[in-house]
């Protein structure tokens, strides 16, 4: 063996360890690790910059007008015989009432559960998406595994195929066709392997990861007995952060009435000057204290409207909430409803569809084999019940999308 065979026969080995260790270094994950990585999303991050800030607002909450401070000459003569007048200082502050203050602190406090709420109608819509396109690749993999039994059915018929036509027993077309319906299988590999390809993108997108980067899943799939619950309408106003988000609007309005309110009671305020008198003017000074008057009819208009519109505010939420809960209570009963009917269709694929595809391929076998039957009956069988399995795990997609589906009004985490 001469020197540069042996390079080769190394530079093969070390790729194939290469890629071997490539491979043992793909990482699994588990549903569950999927979405506890969703809190790593930039939306949500961006949710909580903006709880945080709306909390920081609240320090300020009390903080009075800032006093106000002037100097300069007070009813001095133009004439400077004889010179009179005098020098003052002057100094106001205001002091707005404390139930105003109070009452804007607790305002700001409400606004942060909004936000609070909002983040969560969204990671509950993140959390949907990624188990949307989790159990979509379990059905990609499970179609991958499908192809892989087909392509061994093909191969091993080719295989017959070409003993037979050594004997004449054979046509030359029927062994194309039958090389066609394995070609046909890369292209359907193909595309399941992109697919798989962009939910994983999609799902590192998701977990704010390079979105290059491989891993493995758990095929395990669990069915539920959604079906056969009853929709409780306590829980769905106590879980679903949308519900629960205009329940914090409405106090937040009450909160922004209380406000609104606290604006007919009086304001206080001091002032003071010191006024130094100029040439022969003795020097004097004032101390006043102040205090308004909201209650005036001129005064008040602007109060009373901003909470005549906030009842209507408030009653226009109200209205939302009452049809939330109403959309939520038809969404489950249909997804219910539909729930129910693909089960029974994958029972009937189980329990008869799929049977009758495997003993039509078995009859059609077994005639081949005996000599009574064509090579294009058994490529027929086998098709057929690929298309039987392929639509199987269709239908089964589709139930896990509806128990996603269900999942998501329900806000089950």
């Amino acid at each position: 063996m001469n020197m540069k065979k042996k390079h080769q026969i190394i530079y093969m080995l070390l790729a194939s360890l290469l890629s071997l260790s490539a491979k043992a270094q793909v990482q699994r994950l588990s549903l569950d690790s999927v979405l506890s990585r969703i809190t790593f999303n930039p939306s949500l991050i961006s949710f909580d910059q903006k709880i945080n800030a709306e909390d920081a607002y609240v320090a300020g909450a009390k903080s009075l007008e800032a006093p106000k401070i002037s100097a300069g000459q007070y009813q001095t003569n133009y004439q400077p015989k004889p010179y009179a007048g005098w020098f003052m200082i002057y100094g106001e502050q205001t002091f707005t009432n404390p139930a105003k203050l109070r009452a804007k602190e607790a305002y700001l406090k409400g606004v942060s559960k909004v936000t609070v709420e909002d983040k969560n109608y969204l990671k509950n819509q993140l959390i949907a998406q990624a188990r949307l396109s989790y159990y979509d690749r379990v059905v990609l993999e499970k179609k991958l595994t499908l192809l892989q039994s087909t392509q061994g059915l093909l191969e091993y018929m080719l295989k017959d195929a070409n003993i037979k036509l050594t004997y004449g027993k054979e046509k030359l077309n029927n062994i194309y066709k039958a090389k066609a319906d394995l070609y046909q299988l890369d292209n359907i590999r193909e595309q399941l392997n992109n697919e798989i390809r962009q939910k994983n993108i999609l799902l590192n997108t998701l977990m704010n990861r390079d979105k290059q980067t491989e891993f493995m899943i758990d095929t395990t799939v669990t069915i539920m007995e959604y079906e056969l619950t009853i929709t409780d309408t306590a829980r769905l106003v106590s879980s679903r952060s949308d519900i629960k988000g205009i329940s914090r609007s409405i106090e937040l309005q009450q909160l922004n009435a209380d406000a609104e309110y606290s604006k007919r009671k009086p304001d206080f305020g001091i002032q003071a000057a010191h006024m130094i008198g100029l040439g022969n003017t003795p020097s004097q000074y004032t101390l006043m204290g102040v205090i308004t008057i909201p209650i005036v009819p001129w005064a008040s208009k602007e109060y009373k409207a901003n909470l005549k519109g906030i009842r209507f505010e408030q009653e226009a939420l109200a209205q939302k909430k009452a049809d939330l809960l109403n959309q939520a209570e038809g969404q489950l009963a249909g997804l219910k409803a539909e729930i129910s009917s693909k089960k029974r269709q994958l029972t009937n694929y189980r329990q008869n569809i799929i049977p009758a595809q495997q003993n039509s391929y078995k009859t059609a076998l077994q005639a081949y084999e005996q000599n009574t039957g064509d090579l294009p009956s058994v490529l027929n069988g086998i098709k057929d019940l690929q298309a039987a399995k392929m639509e199987q795990l269709d239908r089964l997609q589709e139930l896990l999308q509806l128990q996603i589906a269900y999942q998501r009004e329900n806000e089950q985490y």
